[in-house]
């Protein structure tokens, strides 16, 4: 038995908001969407390079508020990248943490994503 990587779902209170949060400022692609009826809440996989994560509008599938920890090689590209977006909700710094630099963002739900360099 091998364990596979693990799927963050993330809880959303509003899929524009949080669309435009994670398909247009973070640069994720969505993969699918799925809801058991039309009036019933909307389950999605996002991806970009090797990270996927779920959002989900059903209330009991996440807790508002949680942070997933994101590793990646290079801080100052993605950095740069976010900042020429010139998102309103968001202008993420990067700080020196003891394990390397880190730069966290809270999603349009408050959820929280801490991207890192580590060192």
């Amino acid at each position: 038995m091998t364990l596979l990587n693990a799927i963050p779902i993330l809880r959303m209170f509003s899929i524009e908001r949080t669309y435009e949060f994670y398909l247009t400022y973070l640069g994720f692609e969505l993969d699918w969407e799925h809801r058991f009826a039309d009036d019933l809440p909307l389950y999605a996989q996002i991806r970009r390079d090797s990270v996927i994560l779920h959002l989900s509008e059903h209330h009991g599938d996440s807790t508002p508020g949680s942070a997933v920890f994101l590793p990646l090689d290079d801080i100052e590209s993605l950095h740069g990248e976010l900042h020429g977006k010139q998102y309103s909700y968001a202008r993420p710094g990067i700080e020196e943490v003891g394990w390397g630099r880190q730069m966290q963002i809270t999603d349009p739900s408050g959820n929280r994503l801490r991207f890192c360099q580590f060192s």
